[in-house]
């Protein structure tokens, strides 16, 4: 069962961010904002070129640092002398990240998958994860990832898979259209065995969410919330949000 701290608070996506206060997405100054708001707070990690858990959403660096590369492609010590949408702050590492909130929030860490079967990232989350000492969840889009977390952290580490009824972003390219069924209708859970589903607002309601709730008596989270629309959608078919652009 997933913990009370899951859903005990509004989640703030990628952290409070605000551009204009000098706190983009997935920063250190905004995991602080959603702290002192009294918010939990939820960030992406890709993997650097030496391995390293970065907190950064996009698989490449041009939205939010101008570089033409992938993350990937470069080390975790090139990565945090970027600076990010013209501000002070710079790509952290998961450790650095970990280390700014201490405890102090609830952190739910979505672990970000190109669904090759490479389980570095993962790997490397897991042992961050089992070595700190506050509230942390793990989730990802990709069954395969949340499956091998089971083996990878203990069973107070909540894990999550995070989905949506229609597949139609890049990122599934991949996947075939069998693959992308059992994204939409939760056709993995024998394997991933979630604790908790966090799922795309304006999907709610759906079948699978709503059988993960009454069924399986799993915590839904919706997000992403940024319309009085979409958290009425979430009060009604969820347990929880995932914010943006508002405080609750």
């Amino acid at each position: 069962m997933a913990p009370s701290w899951l859903t005990a608070r509004p989640i703030a996506h990628r952290g409070l961010h605000d551009r204009a206060a000098g706190r983009p997405e997935n920063t250190i100054a905004a995991a602080r904002a959603a702290i002192a708001g009294s918010y939990a707070i939820e960030c992406d990690v890709q993997i650097s070129a030496d391995g390293e858990a970065m907190v950064f959403h996009d698989s490449g660096l041009g939205r939010l640092t101008g570089e033409s590369d992938p993350v990937a492609a470069r080390s975790a010590a090139e990565l945090g002398r970027l600076g990010i949408a013209g501000s002070r702050e710079t790509i952290p590492t998961l450790p650095a990240f970990l280390t700014a909130i201490a405890g102090a929030a609830p952190l739910i860490v979505e672990i970000k998958s190109t669904y090759s079967g490479d389980l570095a990232l993962a790997r490397r989350v897991a042992e961050l994860a089992a070595a700190y000492d506050g509230p942390v969840a793990l989730k990802s889009f990709d069954p395969q990832i949340v499956a091998a977390l089971r083996g990878l952290v203990a069973d107070d580490i909540p894990r999550g898979i995070v989905g949506e009824t229609r597949q139609d972003d890049p990122a599934y390219a991949a996947l075939g259209a069998s693959a992308r069924r059992a994204l939409s209708d939760l056709l993995h859970v024998g394997e991933t065995r979630p604790d908790f589903v966090s799922w795309r607002v304006d999907d709610l309601p759906c079948a699978a969410t709503h059988l993960a709730r009454v069924l399986g008596h799993l915590p839904v989270v919706a997000w992403t919330v940024r319309t009085d629309d979409q958290r009425r959608l979430a009060e009604a078919h969820a347990d929880q949000m995932v914010f943006e652009g508002f405080t609750p």
